[in-house]
């Protein structure tokens, strides 16, 4: 199984928060919609978005998200870190847009047999 510590140095994220880096990952949801991830996000899913305000955190939280990835090197707001930092919910920086990110997330996945057809 994947680790949210191991996504972050096979994929070179910049870490702003280090919540659990142990937290295991299972799969991934990809969206900018808080909405759309309350509805359809999964427990131990990563969560790739462009969104940087402190509502991500509260999603993550509800959601049991292992850790969130801003693409385009977007940062998140103070406010957000300050959340992130209290709650301990992971946040990670990609210079990557969502699409090559997601690639390589997948086939990571996808590699380490975490990966199921009809899975997020």
């Amino acid at each position: 199984m994947l680790t949210v510590s191991a996504v972050a140095e096979k994929l070179g994220l910049n870490v702003v928060v280090k919540g659990d880096m142990s937290q295991i990952v299972s799969g991934c949801y990809i969206s900018d919609l808080l909405s759309d991830v309350m509805a359809h996000g999964k427990d131990d899913d990563l969560w790739i978005t462009l969104q940087t305000h402190p509502n991500v955190v509260a999603v993550a939280v509800i959601k049991g998200i292992s850790a969130v990835i801003l693409t385009n090197e977007r940062n998140p707001e103070p406010e957000t870190i300050r959340k992130a930092e209290a709650e301990k919910v992971t946040i990670m920086v990609s210079s990557l847009n969502t699409f090559e990110l997601a690639g390589l997330l997948y086939m990571m996945l996808k590699d380490d047999g975490s990966v199921h057809a009809g899975t997020s």
